[in-house]
């Protein structure tokens, strides 16, 4: 059996991007910049249950919204909040699409089914304000929680899903450092793996990856493509940090996979 060391490191990205450090003071400008131009389109906190973080922010277009985009933070369900990636709604909101972005208790206050059934509830919430489609997209661990929210065990009338790098059996997980806070145990890997349940028929997918990728999130894209015979990208010269950059233009490829002849 692989040692912890070394599935610390499969799954270890800022190390392994050249410019890491700077990502985080970059997105949290770009997130401000934007929260400021949309202050008009914007609503903030709205919750969507009882608890601290169960609330979302839900930016609108300039006209009648053609259907509603979700965006699920990333941080390994254990760190990360809403408000650092307001800016990645721009896309979706230039092509007429509202886009709502949640947060979510995070580990070791919640356990992932926990974060699973608030996602749920996000987009129920949010669809309730927002006529038309639903797409739910996310990155990395939101990645995950946007896949489950296609699997057939989850009650939410969604059209597609774009999980991004997401992490689609978490098995491995189990291995690693962070699981101290995770507490992932083999049922909870069965029941929350996307790559071990199924897609709901009447629910398209489409995976994003960057091609500059670890290794581990290659294999875990490529294995949820698989088992749900979906379509899955690598984009070329993408990482784990920017691969998510395509969503803030609503020409890219992303974006089109995300919306792409749903409205």
């Amino acid at each position: 059996m692989p040692s912890t060391a070394s599935l610390d490191d499969d799954y270890a990205n800022g190390a392994y991007i050249k410019g890491g450090d700077a990502y985080l003071a970059r997105w949290q400008r770009q997130a401000g910049a934007f929260r400021q131009v949309m202050v008009p389109r914007a609503r903030l906190g709205l919750a969507y249950g009882p608890g601290e973080r169960q609330a979302l922010d839900l930016f609108l277009p300039d006209s009648t919204p053609k259907g509603l985009m979700v965006f699920v933070h990333g941080g390994y369900w254990i760190e990360g909040h809403r408000e650092l990636w307001s800016h990645l709604a721009a896309g979706a909101v230039t092509r007429g699409w509202a886009c709502a972005l949640p947060s979510y208790t995070l580990a070791p206050e919640a356990r992932i089914h926990d974060m699973t059934t608030e996602i749920a509830a996000a987009t129920t919430h949010a669809a309730s304000l927002v006529a038309g489609p639903v797409v739910v997209t996310g990155h990395s661990a939101g990645g995950h929680l946007a896949a489950r929210m296609g699997c057939s065990d989850i009650a939410a009338d969604v059209a597609r899903v774009v999980p991004i790098a997401p992490l689609a059996d978490l098995a491995p997980l189990m291995q690693t450092a962070m699981n101290d806070k995770l507490r992932l145990d083999a049922a909870e890997c069965a029941a929350e793996s996307p790559a071990r349940l199924t897609l709901r028929p009447d629910t398209t997918a489409h995976v994003w990856v960057g091609a500059q990728e670890r290794p581990a999130f290659l294999w875990h894209a490529r294995l949820l493509s698989e088992r749900w015979n979906c379509p899955w990208t690598p984009e070329p010269t993408r990482h784990h940090f920017d691969v998510i950059d395509g969503l803030t233009d609503p020409a890219s490829p992303l974006m089109e996979a995300c919306l792409g002849g749903l409205a």
